[in-house]
């Protein structure tokens, strides 16, 4: 836990956030930031993409009711344009920029603890871990699976760890002046643009810093089909960070298209196997697709057995939302980016 800083010293912040459809959540991750006990008042911007719902409509109404919130066009509803237009409208005099999402809500001390963070580790960016909550069955499984080694493997800001420098941050607490150094987000990148410019902070000789307890509560997708829909698209631009920057790759982000690849071929010689009357090559085809659902059957009894245990209908749910989770990704990453998702990833 970092030392606590003289509120004299605390710089000014600005809080900014993408959304895009976010009616459910916005009100809720707006008024936690707003609520947060900074000595100094936070102003927040809000880059509000085409919705299909009431999430522009909201925004306006919590700007014209705050006064703290300014509202941005963000036509695209890209990400990393969003972003970089809220690092632009950060008024004269704050230094400080803190990202959150709208799906996100952040605890009442979270924004002082980052700042506190940031001055005390001597660092140019600092992240926390993200807490996925759901409120239904499935919601609920994603939440574990997320939370868990066998869902996205063992990224401290997934599953915990000590406070310590860091490859990457979630969402990020970031020096005004690093992110401004380093040109801001990547518009190349709709999807990993926080893992890419975090490359380029530490390329450049930024400090990052994770600090466990800094917790961001996060609400998942609610559907096995959102779930393998937002799977899908990440996997196929983590293809494109690997095939920007090789060194990038490793075992955690080769898993998943390795084991699609392996349970294809497995289940292509298990068929042939049966077509052909060839028992041995039928066995030897259905055995790797068998042990990867023994280890998923594992996997979830392990997570859904972790403090607090899940319910009955989410824990019957875990396996088969870590398979989704896994092939859908593995599936993106093989297929690779196409142009339909370069331009348009709004989910």
């Amino acid at each position: 836990m970092p030392e606590r800083v003289e509120a004299a010293s605390m710089p000014l912040v600005t809080v900014v956030a993408v959304v895009r459809d976010e009616e459910p959540y916005l009100e809720a991750m707006v008024r936690s930031v707003l609520e947060q006990d900074y000595p100094h008042p936070l102003h927040m911007v809000l880059a509000v993409g085409p919705s299909q719902d009431r999430t522009h409509e909201i925004a306006e109404k919590l700007s014209a009711e705050t006064g703290r919130v300014t509202v941005v066009d963000n036509p695209t509803g890209s990400k990393p344009l969003g972003l970089n237009a809220g690092l632009a409208r950060m008024p004269e005099g704050h230094s400080i920029f803190v990202r959150v999402d709208g799906h996100t809500v952040v605890e009442p001390t979270y924004v002082r603890r980052a700042v506190e963070a940031l001055q005390t580790a001597g660092a140019d960016g600092v992240g926390g871990r993200m807490m996925p909550v759901g409120d239904i069955p499935v919601q609920k499984a994603v939440a574990r699976a997320m939370s868990h080694p066998a869902g996205l493997g063992a990224a401290s800001f997934h599953t915990g760890g000590s406070a310590g420098p860091a490859e990457t941050v979630y969402l990020g607490t970031f020096r005004r002046e690093a992110l401004e150094r380093v040109g801001g987000y990547s518009p190349v990148y709709v999807r990993a643009q926080d893992w890419e410019l975090c490359l380029r902070l530490r390329n450049s000789g930024s400090l990052l810093w994770f600090d466990p307890s800094l917790v961001v509560e996060y609400k998942p997708r609610r559907t096995l089909g959102a779930v393998a829909t937002q799977f899908w698209r990440t996997g196929m631009w983590r293809r494109e960070v690997v095939r920007r920057n090789p060194g990038t790759a490793s075992l955690r982000y080769l898993a998943p298209p390795t084991a699609v690849i392996g349970l294809g071929v497995s289940l292509l010689l298990a068929v042939v196997g049966a077509v052909t009357g060839v028992l041995p090559l039928t066995l030897i085809g259905l055995t790797p697709p068998a042990v990867y659902l023994l280890g998923v059957l594992g996997a979830s009894a392990h997570a859904a057995t972790r403090r607090p245990r899940l319910d009955l209908p989410s824990a019957l749910a875990l396996p088969a939302t870590l398979v989704t989770m896994h092939m859908a990704w593995g599936a993106g990453f093989l297929r690779g980016l196409t142009e339909s998702v370069r331009v348009d990833d709004g989910v």
